[in-house]
């Protein structure tokens, strides 16, 4: 093979790991944006069904996103190095935003509903949600714009503008409705799937409105590609026009199979419209990967590397794949006794039955319920001169330590409890860490100073690191002037 027929290669590769992420992990974030936006008397049952839709496949779905990363910096490695460079501030946020979310998803599902801890991880979940498609978004139209520069082995963008521009922040939005919309036509089917006739209604609803509020996004953000992203603007009405107007057509078909109740049909007619967008962006954009320096052909790494990273893909897309709908066909199947307990845990906020079975022996033993055999107590009156009696609150002797008598005694369960309650002296130290805990107590406020210091050590790691190699350069010139 040609070296730039690898190159294209390479490319289609890397995009359709983009599309696959899009659909399926596109349709999480869109689950944590309905989940953020349940409302109503059925709002507790809506977030039950999208943690029961999502639980099984979310972390699986991200591994599109690993693969196009590693795709890019092993064939495009000029492209990898721009893009992370030019936009490291979005890139940043929407992996901080990545993090938090898988945090906050697995710490969510362990809490009740009821605590005000789990609360706040489900708005975490919630708002990082929505936080990392928009930057995603973003970064998708800061390439298209042609603000980023590649001269010399040198990258020449602005970090602030180049991703703040209209059409880049409405590329952000468009991102954010897909998603909405995949996640909400995606979750009538599961909730056809239980039988739940009321949130099959409201997540329909939620379909078309969203639907129809990303439709007038897209119009307005290929109006702004035709000011700020010319590009862009004449491949989508030239090259890429049959899969501009199929986009439109299967979102119209989309809504319709939707109020007509064809909800699996729709489904697939919604996958089918992010493929469009998706591919006339892509064809609209080539040959280019960063507008206006960096093409397929001049970006990509030598042959043999390319033809070393499409062989080792298809190894590894032969083993994921299968593996891949395995999981799919385990945990997407029905699952009464899991529905009950899931159901159970969100609408009430309380243990599952399971738990509670679990749970019972310990909290009748700190209840005083079971004596020190762990049979139940069951009301011998108290002997206060019995010293076997497990409600004795006198402290007793204890045994001698290193074989010398000791006036030490041990108390009893109650009286070690009144003692736990007791507080010690504090040090200067531990009055000080005392108070940091207070002011760290709200849920909001703790989530708050989490998400800042994760920001802050990923934006002052990056200028550190760019410092770094602006003295590095600055010593070379030095010495080559010399």
């Amino acid at each position: 093979m040609s070296s730039e027929l690898l190159a294209y290669l390479a490319a289609a590769l890397a995009w359709i790991a983009l599309i696959a992420y899009a659909v399926l992990g596109g349709a999480d974030f869109g689950g944590g944006i309905w989940d953020l936006l349940a409302s109503g008397p059925r709002r507790e049952r809506q977030r039950q069904a999208i943690a029961s839709a999502i639980g099984p496949v979310w972390e699986a779905n991200n591994v599109w996103i690993i693969f196009v990363i590693v795709v890019t910096w092993t064939a495009f490695p000029y492209v990898y190095s721009t893009v992370s460079t030019a936009l490291f501030v979005p890139i940043s946020l929407a992996v901080v935003g990545m993090v938090l979310r898988g945090a906050a998803f697995g710490f969510r599902a362990h809490i009740p509903a009821s605590v005000s801890i789990g609360r706040a991880w489900g708005l975490v979940f919630s708002a990082t949600s929505v936080i990392t498609p928009f930057f995603l978004g973003t970064v998708a139209g800061a390439l298209s714009s042609g603000n980023i520069h590649f001269h010399n082995g040198q990258v020449i963008a602005n970090f602030w503008t180049t991703w703040t521009t209209p059409f880049a922040l409405t590329c952000g939005a468009f991102a954010l409705g897909l998603c909405s919309v995949l996640a909400a036509t995606y979750l009538t089917v599961e909730a056809q799937t239980a039988n739940d006739t009321a949130l099959v209604r409201d997540f329909r609803i939620r379909a078309i409105i969203s639907g129809a509020v990303t439709a007038a996004i897209g119009a307005l953000a290929a109006l702004l590609a035709a000011l700020q992203a010319p590009i862009l603007w004449a491949g989508l009405i030239g090259k890429a026009l049959p899969l501009s107007l199929g986009a439109v057509l299967i979102g119209l078909a989309t809504a319709g199979s939707l109020i007509l109740g064809m909800y699996r049909t729709a489904r697939l007619l919604v996958v089918g419209e992010a493929v469009c967008i998706l591919a006339a962006w892509a064809v609209g954009l080539a040959p280019y990967l960063v507008v206006p320096d960096l093409t397929i052909t001049n970006a990509a790494t030598s042959p043999i590397t390319l033809a070393y990273l499409l062989g080792s893909s298809v190894v590894g897309l032969a083993i994921i794949l299968p593996s891949l709908l395995f999981l799919l066909s385990v945990f997407k199947g029905n699952n009464p006794m899991a529905a009950n307990e899931i159901s159970e845990f969100y609408e009430t906020g309380e243990e599952t039955e399971s738990e509670r079975a679990q749970s019972e022996p310990v909290k009748a033993k700190q209840a005083g319920r079971l004596n020190d055999a762990g049979a139940l107590d069951t009301g011998t009156p108290h002997d206060p001169h019995d010293p076997h009696d497990p409600h004795d609150t006198d402290e007793r002797p204890a045994r001698s330590i290193n074989g010398v008598g000791s006036s030490l005694r041990q108390p009893s369960h109650a009286t070690a409890l009144a003692d736990v309650s007791v507080p010690a002296e504090q040090t200067g130290l531990d009055k000080a860490y005392t108070a940091v805990e207070q002011w760290l107590e709200p849920p909001a406020r703790r989530m708050g100073v989490m998400i800042g210091l994760a920001v802050a050590y990923q934006v002052g790691r990056t200028l550190w690191q760019r410092a770094r190699r602006v003295m590095l350069r600055r010593r070379v010139r030095q010495k080559i002037a010399r």
